[in-house]
């Protein structure tokens, strides 16, 4: 019988051992701003999962969810921020990364963007999800974020979070996204402000590959309480 709870274990060590191998390996290539005038860079630090803050170029695996977030608000010298007091008028800011995996397909992600516009401040966002094997477009979107100087805008906290499917499953993506920052010519130093704060994105994979790792963990425990009973 102690025989058969080992190897039951074993079974489960195993079970567990390919879900995690079902990961994904996150590769943050750019994550850099642009403030101006004058022209001036900045390093953005973001995080993978738990792992961070990290500069770019950086690799991780991850088993879990694929999460990735840019503390744009947090930038080194100098945050994505445009107005507010500084003399910045203007300014952008790049990522591009990649998520490949063996297995696991992702079905899309939750989209995360939070700033800040005062007066003139405005915040133009575009984000492209691309499969590396196929060059197929499985996502392209693009926003705006206006102050209440622009018809339609508002003054104060901006952004949303929603989630996004891409046009079909994919192992293998690599995303580009930009933001331009700016004031539209107001006065620097100034109240007038266009700020980016964060930007997020948390990948949502087959449920299969998460069902897979839940079931192996949750056999593996109770074959554990089983063996020392």
């Amino acid at each position: 019988m102690k025989g058969l709870k080992i190897l039951g274990i074993a079974l489960s060590i195993t079970a567990v051992s390919a879900a995690f191998a079902s990961g994904w390996t996150v590769n943050v290539s750019i994550s850099k701003g642009t403030l101006f005038p004058p022209a001036t860079s900045t390093n953005v630090p973001f995080i993978i999962n738990n792992s961070g803050p990290l500069y770019s170029p950086a690799t991780m695996f991850v088993s879990g969810l694929p999460q990735v977030t840019f503390l744009t608000a947090a930038g080194n010298p100098h945050p994505i921020l445009t107005g507010d007091g500084t003399a910045f008028t203007g300014g952008t800011y790049t990522a591009a990364y990649t998520i490949t995996s063996n297995k696991a397909p992702l079905l899309g992600f939750n989209f995360v963007v939070q700033g800040y516009v005062f007066g003139l401040g405005q915040i133009i966002w575009s984000k492209k999800v691309v499969d590396l094997n196929t060059s197929q477009v499985l996502y392209n979107g693009s926003g705006v974020f206006s102050g209440e100087g622009y018809s339609g805008g508002a003054n104060g906290n901006v952004g949303f979070a929603q989630y996004i499917p891409l046009a079909r499953p994919s192992s293998n993506v690599q995303v580009i996204e930009t933001f331009i920052v700016h004031i539209d010519g107001a006065p620097a130093p100034g109240q007038d402000t266009a700020s980016l704060l964060l930007v997020e994105q948390d990948w949502v994979p087959e449920p299969a590959s998460m069902l897979a790792l839940s079931a192996g963990l949750a056999g593996l425990a109770a074959l554990r309480r089983r063996a020392t009973k």
